[in-house]
């Protein structure tokens, strides 16, 4: 596993935009994630969509996947199907941890290739977003963006036990290293103060990175 795509490179390939939405009334923060795979939109669609294909690269997905039907990610997140045209858009509620929030998807053709930009808001909560920032689910994406680039270049099934061990090897550290500092520029160009939003990056760094204790 991971011989298929350089980790350094792939994370590099993202990029990273914070903004500031709102949603019945009330502040939201959005996280965005963009980048380009060398495959075609349909393929690239299937593979984000299909409940064969999304276990091999992300977490095995089970449930009713059309509009107004309820899905579930095993031993993460839930939801409802709100939009799904293929294929172009996918819109999700995404409940986890008792929180709501939402995940969309959209997906546009890039020369020879197809442009995938994933967005995830969520109720603003000024403590936590204090303490983590945007990497809080920045990071965990930008691994879920390797892992599909990893299925659509060479086939592979990314098995979940080998990726969080390697998470917490060298190369895993510092590609969350990266994805997380630059999710803290991100957010000091959407207006954070410089020195919380590396503070934050750093907590959250640590949290994709350092295993748990007795672990």
């Amino acid at each position: 596993m991971f011989d298929a795509v350089d980790p350094i490179e792939a994370v590099k390939a993202v990029t990273r935009e914070v903004r500031t939405g709102e949603r019945d009334g009330k502040p939201t923060k959005l996280v965005v994630a963009r980048r380009v795979y060398r495959a075609d939109r349909a393929d690239v669609w299937d593979a984000v969509t299909s409940p064969e294909r999304v276990p091999r690269w992300f977490l095995p997905l089970s449930g009713d996947l059309k509009p107004g039907g309820r899905y579930q990610l095993e031993g993460n997140a839930c939801g409802v199907v709100e939009r799904c045209d293929a294929p172009a858009d996918l819109a999700v509620t995404w409940e986890f941890g008792g929180g709501l929030s939402w995940v969309e998807v959209h997906l546009s053709e890039d020369g020879g290739g197809t442009l995938l930009e994933l967005v995830h808001e969520a109720p603003v909560d000024p403590e936590f977003w204090g303490q983590f920032g945007p990497g809080a689910v920045g990071i965990g994406w930008d691994s879920a963006l390797f892992g599909l680039d990893l299925h659509l270049a060479g086939g592979e099934d990314v098995d979940q036990a080998e990726a969080e061990k390697w998470a917490v090897g060298p190369v895993g550290v510092r590609f969350s290293t990266i994805a997380g500092e630059s999710w803290g520029a991100a957010a000091v160009a959407a207006g954070d103060e410089p020195e919380a939003a590396q503070a934050a990056a750093a907590n959250a760094i640590k949290f994709f990175t350092v295993p748990p204790e007795g672990a």
